[in-house]
């Protein structure tokens, strides 16, 4: 049995929305007292090409990244053969099962599991980019019957992170994927978990943060007012975690603001911002990405 000590990968697309089922699934299990670590894998590329996120499990508190994973989440036809070849002997690939997948791509040493998140989307919600959405939380719904997630941590967090409109759509979606994997699979998978009786004594006096927002908050108590970038993937989330904590502690005694965040029209001018911020007082910063440095450096 691997209880609480496995590996999770999911595949999907760029910029389909999975970065909230991902989410959803990490703060679940760290608030049902498991050791957990989870990690978003991309290129620095545009919408629509591949990203990953894996998703540790270890009771004894490990966090590395392992090369093959007991669960995957196949969900980009574009990288199928790969994400096939990344399960591990005796695990399991979950797959979109709205279409038929080849023979000649079946091992024989891991578990099929197909579930149709496209159809059961499909029938359900209306509008393409509600589908799409939809679609990851159905995943989530899935992992939930799947991996023995407490459902009523789910729940709460929905209530939590969603407005309410929402919050009936998103529900609705692990509802359907949850009952599908109840009904057609043998539930628990082996890779399960189970709520420790140490629960919380392992997540007291400790917060699930990512390394983005944790950097934008020390930017906050390095007392940085003034920062600017250009959009791309992963300097983005940096900035809007940055503007949420500036909202929160960067106001005068009178409640206006005190920080000035700024789109710039590309890395180079993100970088002559912050410069010409810093020379006239502030302390100022910017994020990017491995071509956004290579722009900067003409700076």
């Amino acid at each position: 049995m691997q209880t609480n000590r496995f590996s999770l990968r999911i595949a999907t697309p760029n910029g389909t929305g999975s970065s909230s089922a991902n989410a959803l699934l990490v703060q679940a299990i760290f608030r049902m007292g498991v050791p957990i670590a989870g990690k978003n894998i991309f290129p620095s590329n545009i919408q629509g090409l591949p990203t990953w996120y894996e998703i540790r499990v270890d009771r004894d508190g490990h966090l590395g990244r392992c090369p093959n994973c007991q669960l995957v989440v196949a969900l980009n036809g574009a990288t199928y053969d790969d994400d096939v070849a990344s399960v591990a002997t005796g695990g399991s690939l979950i797959y979109d099962s709205s279409w038929p997948r080849e023979t000649e791509q079946r091992r024989t040493d891991i578990s099929y599991l197909g579930v149709p998140f496209a159809q059961l989307v499909n029938d359900n919600f209306s509008g393409a980019r509600q589908r799409i959405l939809m679609k990851n939380i159905c995943y989530v719904g899935a992992l939930t019957a799947l991996c023995a997630i407490d459902r009523a941590i789910i729940d709460t967090l929905l209530k939590e992170k969603f407005a309410d409109q929402q919050r009936v759509s998103n529900r609705k979606a692990i509802d359907l994927g949850y009952r599908y994997a109840h009904e057609k699979f043998s539930c628990p998978l082996p890779a399960h978990l189970v709520i420790p009786e140490s629960a919380e004594r392992q997540i007291t006096n400790k917060m699930l943060i990512d390394g983005n927002s944790a950097a934008a908050l020390a930017c906050i108590y390095a007392g940085a007012t003034v920062a600017a970038w250009y959009p791309i993937t992963p300097s983005t989330s940096l900035l809007d975690a940055f503007q949420m904590f500036c909202r929160r502690w960067r106001r005068t005694d009178n409640g206006k603001h005190n920080y000035c965040i700024v789109q710039a029209e590309d890395e180079m001018a993100a970088l002559a911002i912050v410069l010409g911020a810093t020379w006239g007082g502030a302390r100022a910063f910017t994020s990017t990405s491995g071509p956004g440095i290579s722009l900067m450096t003409e700076l």
